[in-house]
């Protein structure tokens, strides 16, 4: 039986990171990433390990390109998507089209090919503000987001490959990814950037909502966890450390982690209609514990401001992230 492991997404933030942690347990990977004129395969680009990635150029909204990347696969690491809440409110067909198109395409192509295991990406914003915490996978559903409500349509198509067709499926939802490679558009790289440039007044969004930051590292191992486990078929499971902390509370780590004192300011760009702000989110990750045997080495408050330390020393190169925008706010 073939061992190989696609990747979708695999050029992206976190896709980059569970490609690589593969490789370096002995997976052979295939890795799917979006196809460019430039020939860019994301970080992989700058990846240690990329020599050992058989890496494929496609569109996961093309269900002919998904088949052929999963031919000779055995297991399938769902990643693709296209995230970004601001930019679901222009453009909410383009999210529709890519998560949960993009999400049939791949449990089709699973079903088709007899894939042995496929691990879905979902997201907490599908769960909305919490009604209750921590948040169990029990929690209601809330699309509050153009965003989230087609990260529930994917969930919910993934899904029902497994309960009309036998597909064998993990469905696992990180909470707040942060670490090395991510967007400046996302807040704790705002952040960062904002104060390495020198600006002692930051221009964020709101400070109240609270969110469950995990490093990539945590969530990358999840996936490995899942993909060497029988526990999570047919399952979801929060990936989240299990730690409250608010975005005005996480200011002051940054800026305590970089030797700051700063102050912010409202950027109403960055403001979210204030129906579609998720005020509240705080992730029981006690399902993946006990089914995955998984559990976060960057839990609670130390964990998060060390998290927060290995963030720092990777944007403090500014090369490492060169070609990222910081200079003003991308949807």
């Amino acid at each position: 039986m073939n061992d190989k492991v696609l990747v979708t997404g695999a050029g992206g933030f976190i896709g980059s990171h569970v490609a690589e942690l593969l490789v370096r347990s002995g997976h052979e990977v295939r890795a799917l990433v979006q196809y460019n004129s430039s020939g860019s395969w994301g970080w992989l680009d700058t990846s240690e390990v990329v020599d050992e990635i058989d890496v494929v150029t496609g569109d996961i909204r093309d269900p002919v390109g998904v088949h052929t990347a999963m031919k000779g696969c055995g297991s399938v690491l769902h990643l693709a998507a296209l995230i970004g809440i601001p930019y679901s409110y222009q453009s909410p067909y383009s999210y529709l089209e890519t998560n949960v198109g993009g999400t049939l395409n791949v449990v089709q192509a699973a079903r088709d090919l007899e894939v042995r295991h496929v691990v879905h990406t979902s997201t907490s914003e599908v769960y909305g503000t919490a009604q209750f915490v921590p948040i169990t996978e029990e929690h209601p559903l809330r699309g509050q987001s153009p965003y989230s409500a087609s990260k529930i349509g994917a969930d919910q198509i993934a899904f029902s490959y497994h309960a009309s067709f036998g597909l064998p499926l993990t469905i696992l939802r990180p909470f707040n990814t942060y670490g090395p490679r991510q967007s400046t558009r996302a807040v704790i790289p705002a952040v960062i950037t904002q104060i390495s440039g020198g600006s002692r007044c930051l221009r964020l969004g709101a400070l109240h909502p609270t969110r469950d930051f995990n490093f990539v590292s945590d969530t990358a191992s999840a996936f490995l966890s899942a993909l060497e486990s029988s526990g999570g078929i047919g399952q979801e499971m929060n990936v989240g450390s299990d730690f409250e902390v608010s975005i005005g509370d996480m200011v002051q780590v940054v800026a305590d982690v970089m030797g700051v004192s700063v102050e912010v300011e409202t950027d109403e760009d960055r403001l979210r209609p204030e129906p579609s702000e998720v005020e509240r989110l705080w992730a029981s990750n006690e399902k993946a514990r006990r089914l995955l045997g998984w559990e976060p080495k960057y839990g609670g408050s130390d964990g998060f401001r060390r998290g927060i330390e290995a963030t720092v020393d990777w944007f403090s190169d500014p090369s490492n992230w060169s070609g990222l925008r910081s200079d003003r706010y991308v949807v």
